[in-house]
């Protein structure tokens, strides 16, 4: 499993689409827990790209603030799961409370 969290400032970016880099975060399935952390800078932003982008980095499962709809449909197709509403927090304690069921999310913060 291979999580990717869009961060700005070293904690989770609230604007999927815009953040500085992306915390890719290779997960042990069997234990869940976190093996791995690369920060990749972000690719400019482009309408579709970062559904490829990512899918070519192997990762299955991407942890936002908010994310438009079309985005969530676009990364859907390409068998990434979504999760919107997560908290301002660094990656790894967003990814760790996901692994650990305990994640809380809320609206997603993108109106778009």
């Amino acid at each position: 499993m291979r999580i990717a969290v869009p961060v700005s400032g070293g904690r989770l970016s609230p604007h999927f689409g815009h953040c500085e880099v992306f915390s890719l975060i290779d997960v042990d399935e069997k234990t869940r827990k976190l093996v791995k952390v690369d920060q990749v800078n972000a690719p400019p932003h482009e309408v579709g790209l970062l559904p490829r982008w990512l899918a070519e980095r192997g990762v299955t499962v991407i942890i936002a603030g908010g994310m438009g709809g079309r985005a969530q449909a676009l990364f859907a197709e390409r068998g990434i799961a979504v999760v919107v509403g997560a908290p301002s927090e660094t990656p790894e304690a967003v990814a760790a409370a996901y692994l650990g069921g305990t994640l809380a999310t809320g609206q997603n913060v993108c109106d778009h």
